[in-house]
């Protein structure tokens, strides 16, 4: 979870995350046409209206005058920085237009977090969750607008469904996309995702049958060691609901999605980014 004690002594740096992503992460063993296509894409730093004000985000797209399928990023607890950039280049390159918004936009602009960032750090800790529950009762209505601002895009096709994927605190926040924007949106990932069962009225997992979507949610093992129910209870939730879906417990730890976190785990990195990607092509449609 991202505000439990799994995340105690999380460490980010970000000094070494584009040296990360080249060395052993997200560029590392791509092809040279892969990475032709990711240095051609189109990026560009936007301003977004929401019903609370103005959020600041990064779009992306392929170059061209083509037309492709649009995708929401949420960010984990850290928010919009460099490697979150980096990601959703790579995901454009694929054929995306992708936006990856600053969740935090009510308390401060991106990059919220200046250097590397320490969990264990309670100060720091508490700030981040105090920007989190600036965020909270808005999420439904900033959904509807980057999804919004993403279908008004000239480069999105209207005519595909819209991804969304998260990571961390993403994770319910993409399931809460899904439910504030069951129309549009056709796929949920949700990567090493926190609190999505929980024994409130408004859990993340609740929201599945007011969704159209197709789901990824791939578990970390310390979450899965701590909350070992929870992959069930989606299971069932899904199976309920009659939408299709997987829950997989990953062989890694809390964050390993992401590069320059300590829980990076380039194998398991990979193996959910192309789950995420056969998951789009299936259901973007």
């Amino acid at each position: 979870m991202c505000d439990s004690d799994n995340n105690q002594g999380f460490v980010e740096d970000w000094a070494v995350t584009r040296r990360t992503m080249l060395a052993a992460g997200l560029m590392a063993g791509l092809s040279s046409a892969a990475k032709a296509a990711i240095s051609s894409v189109v990026e560009k730093d936007v301003s977004i209206k929401t019903p609370d004000g103005t959020a600041d985000a990064v779009l992306f797209h392929p170059a061209g005058n083509k037309k492709w399928p649009a995708v929401l990023v949420w960010p984990d607890i850290a928010g919009l920085r460099p490697v979150f950039r980096d990601m959703g280049r790579r995901l454009a390159a694929e054929g995306y237009v992708v936006l990856v918004p600053n969740p935090f936009y009510r308390s401060k602009k991106a990059p919220v977090v200046d250097g590397s960032f320490n969990f264990g750090d309670a100060k720091a800790r508490e700030q981040l969750f105090g920007y989190r529950a600036a965020m909270e009762k808005g999420v439904e209505g900033d959904a509807k607008a980057y999804v919004a601002f993403l279908d008004a895009q000239p480069q999105t096709n209207k005519r595909r469904k819209v991804g969304v994927q998260g990571y961390c605190m993403g994770g319910p926040l993409s399931f809460r996309t899904a439910a504030a924007a069951p129309s549009r949106i056709g796929a949920v990932g949700s990567f090493h995702g926190g609190g999505l069962v929980t024994d409130k009225p408004d859990s993340p997992h609740l929201l599945i049958p007011k969704t159209s979507a197709s789901y990824l949610i791939a578990v970390a093992k310390d979450d899965d060691a701590k909350e070992p129910q929870a992959k069930e209870v989606l299971k069932r939730s899904l199976a309920s609901a009659k939408r299709s879906g997987t829950v997989e417990v990953y062989p890694a730890n809390h964050g390993w999605c992401v590069p320059g976190s300590q829980s990076y785990d380039p194998a398991s990195a990979e193996k959910a980014w192309k789950e995420l990607l056969a998951l789009y092509r299936r259901a973007l449609v």
